[in-house]
């Protein structure tokens, strides 16, 4: 009897170990299915989410601006307007400040390729050689020759055309959120903090609502102050080299640091045409890509994990990963 007590009680513990696996793994499985779904829908919807994200950013930006504003007895709705309306002002006069002189090197295209094409025959000895290289070791190898690749030709005035509603969409669908978050923000916050928790845990989400507002706000400051004075170096070390407009490129180069790796990549490729056009000899070409990429390097890598680093508390180390 005492047998049959024990070997039941087993194979209950057992059924009960062998459950608890099951209902582990099917958590896991929720959980990354879940996962899964949020990426896609995410993925699908990037159209959409990319403008609202950036007019949440801006807007968390511009908030002590509004607030500023509402101190003369404005209310939120028109506060939120005239800072919609300043942005649109400043986004305009810095459109105005590079469009002219960069037509002027828009118009120097076809003389920096040509220069290009130029320089790359006379490099072309060294690229026959390089293919004969090649084809000796495909011959060697029983490889064949790589396949054709087939440019295709497209219009680019109808690619504009096809594209052109839906930048106007994310363009608008940006400004309109933009207001809607700067008009409504302090609504916002009051109705998340208004739901029925304990008052510990309001008073927690109080705190992660000033301190998201601030951390933004410094962030942004601080990368701006780093911008400016990494297109002021910029500025001046192509001066010092003679490179033409340099004022221009320093702009340039501080307005597409907001972008993370794409644009100091585009910046560096600009400097490589202006070098191409602006020189005569190898060295002097690729000179004001390589000095602007040594500028780079040191913000991004000493100074911006530095200043970001004290500005909103966190190690340098983590900014610098």
């Amino acid at each position: 009897m005492q047998n049959m007590e024990q070997a039941t009680t087993g194979n209950s513990s057992a059924a009960s170990r062998h459950r608890s696996r099951i209902d582990a793994a099917a958590r896991v499985s929720i959980i990354f299915l879940a996962l899964v779904a949020l990426v896609a829908t995410l993925h699908f919807s990037k159209t959409i989410l990319a403008p609202i994200m950036l007019a949440v950013v801006i807007g968390i930006m511009f908030g002590p601006i509004a607030d500023r504003i509402e101190k003369f007895h404005i209310p939120a709705s028109r506060s939120a307007a005239i800072v919609v309306l300043l942005f649109i002002i400043l986004i305009t006069i810095a459109i105005a400040v590079f469009a002219a002189p960069l037509s002027t090197w828009i118009d120097q295209l076809p003389r920096i390729w040509a220069r290009l094409r130029f320089e790359l025959a006379s490099w072309q000895d060294n690229l026959d050689t390089i293919s004969e290289l090649q084809a000796q070791l495909r011959s060697v190898t029983g490889q064949k020759s790589g396949d054709t690749v087939v440019v295709d030709d497209s219009s680019t005035v109808q690619d504009a055309a096809i594209l052109a509603p839906t930048i106007i969409g994310q363009i608008a669908l940006f400004l309109a959120s933009f207001y809607f978050f700067v008009a409504a923000r302090h609504t916002l916050r009051r109705t998340i903090l208004s739901l029925p928790v304990t008052r510990r845990t309001r008073w927690h989400m109080a705190r992660v609502f000033r301190e998201i507002e601030n951390n933004v706000s410094d962030y942004l400051l601080a990368i701006t102050i780093i911008n400016i004075g990494m297109g002021l170096s910029v500025t001046l070390a192509l001066w010092a080299l003679g490179v033409p407009s340099p004022l221009l490129w320093g702009m340039l180069a501080a307005a597409l640091n907001y972008v993370i790796f794409i644009g100091p990549a585009v910046t560096f490729a600009i400097l490589l045409g202006v070098g191409l056009i602006s020189s005569t000899s190898l060295w002097g070409m690729v000179t004001p890509a390589l000095v602007f990429l040594g500028i780079n390097f040191l913000e991004a890598q000493i100074v911006t994990p530095l200043v970001i680093g004290r500005r909103i508390t966190l190690n340098p180390f983590i900014v610098f990963l």
